[in-house]
């Protein structure tokens, strides 16, 4: 099965967070999927932690390793299309190019961002649970 993997799960997985567990669980086996923004926003997302003094210089480049580590199949999306649900839904774009990569491959989203969540399931995709 493919399954679009939200930049969270990665950052999940690769940092050890509690609910690492479960994602590599549910993932495992699978095909994982996503914009091919992806490690851009991984990119992002670890420069902002490191901003908050969360992660020092070497962590941050051990956690970047470690993503690119995860096998994933990063896909062109419709940004047109995404916008749509973003303006519709009031999200962000990067949210919106994750759910339009599920809606275009008719396949399930794993994502930790409840808002994500409420949306996704209001555009009938399916959500794989991370608990």
């Amino acid at each position: 099965m493919k399954i679009i993997a939200d930049t969270n799960t990665f950052l999940a997985v690769t940092l050890y967070e509690p609910e690492r567990d479960n994602i590599i669980e549910l993932t495992l086996g699978h095909d994982l999927i996503a914009p091919d923004i992806l490690p851009f926003e991984i990119g992002n997302a670890l420069s902002a932690m490191y901003k908050r003094h969360r992660l020092n210089n070497d962590e941050l480049l051990s956690v970047w390793d470690a993503t690119q580590q995860i096998p994933v199949d990063l896909r062109s999306v419709d940004i047109r299309e995404a916008l749509k649900i973003a303006l519709q839904f009031n999200i962000y774009a990067y949210d919106a190019y994750f759910l339009i990569c599920a809606i275009s491959l008719h396949s399930p989203l794993i994502t930790l961002d409840r808002r994500m969540i409420e949306v996704a399931h209001s555009l009938g995709i399916h959500i794989m649970e991370v608990v």
